[in-house]
């Protein structure tokens, strides 16, 4: 990370598509990036159990590791951060705040929260959003310019398909495992 790029180039999501090869994934992910927690599909109990040991595996790595959840959990847990809708970004010190969005209303609102990151999704068809639309292109480049943060790419996404997008921070479930 830089003054002028706070955020790492890439980060890494979890849910229970690809729990079977997020180890595999955070250690091949290269040092100094991101990892996002999410695991929707366990219980408390194991999702905290979860979270404990790929936080750990992501710490070894010299990665960021944000929460999905409240921020007094990702305080509680020691995440670095939070992750979710702009409305439910609750600021704590010493929590970064990632919003999600996916269309200008969203931007909107997480410049409003003064959020310090954003996933703007789906850039491409995913298997997240499957049969829906996806923003492509020129329209991420416009959502894009409309944020005040740094903006994560997310959504279909690979280094190939970064690359297509001409864009420097991105994020991928299936993409990067």
């Amino acid at each position: 990370m830089t003054r002028a790029n706070p955020l790492p180039r890439l980060w890494l999501l979890s849910d229970a598509r690809n729990d079977a090869r997020i180890e595999w994934a955070l250690a091949t992910l290269p040092r100094g990036n991101a990892f996002v927690f999410r695991h929707y599909h366990l219980d408390h109990k194991a999702r905290t159990q979860r979270f404990a040991q790929l936080a750990a595996m992501a710490r070894a790595g010299g990665h960021l590791v944000i929460l999905s959840g409240p921020a007094q959990l990702a305080l509680d847990w020691g995440a670095d951060g939070i992750y979710g809708p702009p409305g439910k970004l609750a600021r704590l010190p010493g929590l970064l705040r990632l919003a999600t969005a996916h269309d200008a209303r969203e931007i909107v609102l997480a410049n409003r929260a003064k959020a310090d990151g954003v996933f703007l999704s789906p850039v491409f068809a995913s298997r997240s959003h499957p049969g829906g639309g996806c923003l492509g292109v020129a329209t991420f480049h416009e959502l894009a310019a409309q944020a005040d943060m740094p903006v994560i790419a997310l959504g279909g996404m690979t280094a190939e398909r970064a690359g297509t997008l001409q864009w420097p921070r991105w994020a991928a479930i299936d993409g990067l495992s």
